[in-house]
């Protein structure tokens, strides 16, 4: 394991020296920071002079390895308009998208998995045929427009539920978390369930595709001769095989579900790291925009290392341990 381990932590290296020039090289080819600065009154002068202070007067090589030999101690640069590091306004708004994020991926477990198992366990049923149309219609609803229809249903024609902003929240630990309160799970309510909705589609689609697949085994045909009941068949047999595929799955669209909750936070108003994104790119604050793709890249690179971990708990003939390859 911990040759694997040590390999792994060898190739994440390479990806993010990787996608670090390639994140760094494309944001500089868009726009030019210095104008969002630049007045009527200013001459040539002038902007030389802001373009200096910015740090872009440099050759984009230099720029960049100055970036990296910053980003080794952690720094990812100055925000261009807030004038703090870049990266602690991003831990800043971090939480606040790792709550959402939770919260859709756990609405995507406890509604997805049950349906799933439904619709496989009986696929000739009414029920589920209309689980998957309904899991089609997931699929195929565009997020900015179910936010949007949420907010029109349940928060100004019905009133239920408020739709933007995270509420009360309970400072843990020095962190803001806003589940712990009434008013701030009747804030989450809305954009969790808008981020999970296409992925409570796919987990009943792999659940269900795994539960088919799984009763037709020797397995579970051997249970069913042994005389042990349908509930121990399903819960214990048959719900252990399948969640490995969707562990797996679920693991790598727990990183999507952070990187893109960028739609979901501006509907909403959820202050966390994509709406920060999204005011980033409409004034070109270059640093903030390259520490928010690098978190990205490094929550990929840890969530892809844990899933591969627990994929070998959950399959014992999976083996990561020292292998000669």
């Amino acid at each position: 394991m911990s040759v694997f381990i040590l390999r792994r932590l060898l190739q994440s290296a390479l990806v993010m020296v990787a996608m670090a020039m390639i994140v760094f090289f494309g944001v500089h080819l868009v726009g030019d920071p210095v104008y969002m600065f630049v007045t009527p009154d200013m001459d040539q002068q002038d902007i030389e002079n802001v373009t200096r202070a910015l740090g872009l007067d440099r050759p984009i090589w230099e720029q960049f390895w100055l970036f990296m030999v910053n980003a080794l101690t952690g720094n990812l640069g100055q925000s261009f308009i807030f004038g703090e590091p870049a990266l602690g306004l991003i831990i800043q708004r971090m939480p606040a998208t790792l709550e959402l994020a939770f919260a859709a991926l756990l609405l995507a477990v406890v509604i997805g998995i049950p349906l799933g198992l439904y619709a496989g366990l009986y696929p000739d049923s009414l029920g589920s045929k209309t689980i998957m149309a309904g899991s089609i219609v997931g699929f195929s609803l565009p997020t900015f427009w179910v936010g949007i229809m949420m907010i029109m249903v349940f928060a100004v024609m019905l009133g239920w539920l408020p739709s933007t902003g995270r509420g009360d929240t309970v400072q843990v630990f020095g962190i803001h978390l806003s589940f712990l309160t009434l008013d701030g799970l009747r804030h989450l309510a809305l954009p969790a369930l808008n981020l999970a909705l296409l992925k409570i589609s796919l987990v009943i689609r792999l659940t269900r595709a795994g539960t088919r697949e799984a009763m037709l085994q020797d397995y579970i045909k051997f249970a069913r001769a042994k005389g042990l009941s349908r509930s121990r068949i399903v819960g214990v047999h048959l719900l252990k095989n399948i969640l490995i595929p969707v562990v797996t799955v679920l693991g790598l669209e727990f990183g999507s579900l952070i990187a893109f909750s960028v739609v979901t936070e501006t509907i909403f108003a959820w202050p966390g790291m994509g709406k920060l994104l999204i005011e980033s790119i409409q004034q070109l604050d270059r640093p903030i925009i390259v520490a928010y793709l690098m978190m990205i890249v490094f929550l990929f690179v840890v969530i892809n290392l844990v899933v591969d971990i627990l994929y070998s708990i959950l399959d014992p003939r999976v083996r990561l341990g020292d292998r000669g390859q």
